[in-house]
């Protein structure tokens, strides 16, 4: 049985959809393996690995609190990094991220973005608070069901993407593996919160 991790070196190009640029793979761009499965016993989740087989990011209170609307992203350790609520009483289905287990000062708000012309576009990441900056937004576009969906920019900049897995050329690991690549200019944990946002959205 092959590896779920093996290295991968940089992040490819996401599917075009429309006229964009992309960052270019830098030495610092990270690609992560991420595994729609919890390392506990009887528990759903996610586990994240580095290209170096490291465990990266871990969601393992998936199941016991995600019917509550909140979903809890831990480093390798198990130390909150950001927590994500489901925002109450809004209209369409919108998520926001909090640091650690903080629980009054939001720092994103995710909305699913729902749309009868195909633009692409599957949600759309916008700064909370007073002093928040559109260029801090962001538009996921693609399909996170069919693992093939990049995070935009405001200048449209690629600099996220999520792609199938494949354990050898041509042959992919399913839907449960995937891979996550992040460039330098955006945080990888607040990435990953959006790809367990897109789960929640679109997942099965």
């Amino acid at each position: 049985m092959s590896r779920i991790f093996p290295n991968f070196p940089t992040v490819e190009q996401a599917p075009s959809a429309g006229e964009r640029t992309t960052v270019p793979p830098a030495a610092e761009a990270e690609t992560m393996t991420v595994w729609r499965k919890s390392l506990l016993f009887n528990c759903k989740g996610f586990t994240v690995f580095d290209s170096k087989g490291n465990l990266r990011f871990r969601v393992d209170n998936y199941s016991a609190r995600s019917s509550s609307g909140e979903i809890v992203l831990m480093d390798s350790s198990g130390k909150p990094l950001l927590t994500i609520r489901r925002k109450r009483l809004s209209l369409g289905e919108n998520w926001l991220i909090y640091d650690g287990e903080e629980a009054l000062k939001p720092r994103f708000s995710v909305r699913k973005h729902v749309t009868l012309f195909g633009s692409g576009e599957i949600a759309h990441v916008t700064p909370c608070g007073l002093r928040s900056h559109p260029e801090s937004s962001y538009a996921v576009e693609g399909s996170y069901s069919r693992k093939r969906c990049a995070i935009y920019d405001f200048r449209r900049r690629a600099v996220a993407e999520v792609a199938r897995k494949e354990a050898a050329p041509g042959v992919a690991l399913g839907g449960d593996v995937f891979r996550l690549g992040v460039q330098p200019d955006l945080e990888p944990a607040f990435a990953m919160a959006v790809v367990v946002i897109l789960d929640q959205m679109y997942g099965s």
